[in-house]
């Protein structure tokens, strides 16, 4: 089992920048494959980003293609996500969720088992 607590939100202006963490405690961090989700309000929760165990492999969201990083320090058992040219659209709690269940990245929710409390991140125009 593996603990997960998001840090880094804030509320930035359009175009700024902002760096979100999740730290692990538990389990062996590198044993999970982790993602970033983020829920707007009224809306469903969707995937942002995931990286592989050992962070060679990456995937993203197309609205945030070539604008967010995922990366992950499992000597630190945590995993950050750059968020930079921030756009309204972006204003959400982000979560980030760990699986022990995959090899492989995985943009689904359904395959996470465990989630952080989230952290809000407001972009303003």
């Amino acid at each position: 089992q593996v603990q997960l607590g998001e840090s880094g939100g804030g509320s930035v202006q359009v175009g700024g920048s902002l760096r979100l963490s999740c730290a692990a405690s538990g389990r062996t961090f590198s044993y999970y494959v982790m993602g970033w989700f983020r829920q707007a309000p009224g809306k469903e929760r969707e995937f942002v980003a995931t990286i592989s165990r050992s962070g060679s492999s990456t995937s993203y969201a197309d609205s945030v293609k070539g604008r967010f990083t995922i990366s992950r320090d499992n000597a630190k058992s945590t995993v950050y996500l750059q968020m930079n040219n921030l756009k309204p659209e972006d204003t959400a709690v982000y979560y980030c969720a760990a699986t022990g269940r995959s090899n492989n990245v995985r943009r689904d929710a359904g395959a996470y088992d465990y989630w952080g409390q989230g952290t809000q991140v407001t972009v303003s125009s």
